[in-house]
């Protein structure tokens, strides 16, 4: 029978990135980067397990070193157009929690305690919902200002109007509140994968992130960033301690110095790994 209340971390980490090669075990100051969110899921103490979902045996060994639990992913749930539910279905199988979260490594930012917020407020509130999801309520940018490539021209994303004017050409306080989701965080009941073939059902939980518990890295200048954000202070990694990375990294830090400060991102992106 299933723990009252329990859940389960997935942690998806396929080698197949196109973006940033390798990224989900690249090293960032000192340890691969799925390291950080194995960290972060065991110090935050809510989860009855931590398991990694991948179809590398390499990255599996490197889970395994890290203290979490390694879940080959087939093939077929391992290539660039399968969603995310398959995965999730497949890791669930060997799983009897009552619901799980996916944290992906590209948000290495991510604390312990954003994630006991966030396990605690869907708990309080769960009943009313299928899953909860990681958004940013301060977006930098807005859907009804984004346009579509239509031959040498373009077309607004949305035609609707505020008032006599198009959506498009009106100030951004205007128009409607959005909150773009980021990819640091996920939890959704278990039951939702079998009601609705998905895995967020059609009630979703907001939870709002804070500082750079959303940032994702997607690019080499998101990574850049990165590196830039430690080495100045302004954002921090959990310090792992007792694991010996057997993976060094391959910018140092006088390389990491003298790169100037990049252009800051507009908040996460999500996007299957």
């Amino acid at each position: 029978m299933p723990i009252p209340n329990s859940i389960v971390a997935l942690i998806p980490a396929r080698a197949g990135s196109k973006r940033i090669v390798g990224k989900n075990i690249r090293p960032l100051a000192g340890h691969p980067l799925l390291a950080y969110t194995i960290a972060v899921a065991q110090e935050s103490g809510a989860f009855h397990r931590v398991m990694v979902s991948s179809e590398d045996d390499d990255y599996g060994a490197i889970a395994e070193r890290y203290g979490a639990l390694f879940v080959k992913r087939s093939l077929g749930n391992a290539v660039d157009d399968s969603p995310d539910f398959f995965w999730v279905q497949e890791t669930m199988s060997i799983s009897a929690c009552d619901a799980f979260a996916i944290l992906r490594p590209t948000s290495p930012f991510r604390t312990a305690d954003s994630i006991c917020r966030a396990w605690a407020e869907f708990q309080a509130k769960g009943e009313r919902f299928d899953s909860l999801r990681a958004v940013d309520g301060k977006p930098k940018q807005h859907p009804w200002k984004m346009w579509l490539p239509a031959g040498e021209g373009m077309i607004p994303l949305f035609s609707d109007k505020t008032g006599t004017q198009p959506s498009h050409s009106v100030p951004t306080q205007l128009l409607r509140q959005v909150w773009p989701q980021n990819a640091s965080l996920e939890i959704a009941w278990t039951k939702t994968l079998k009601k609705y073939g998905n895995i967020s059902g059609e009630r979703v939980l907001p939870f709002f992130t804070e500082g750079y518990e959303g940032f994702d890295l997607n690019t080499e200048d998101d990574w850049q960033y990165a590196e830039w954000l430690i080495q100045t202070g302004r954002a921090k990694l959990l310090s792992i301690t007792g694991v010996v990375s057997k993976h060094q990294p391959t910018v140092g830090v006088a390389i990491i110095q003298s790169i100037p400060a990049p252009k800051a991102k507009a908040g996460g992106r999500t996007r299957r790994k």
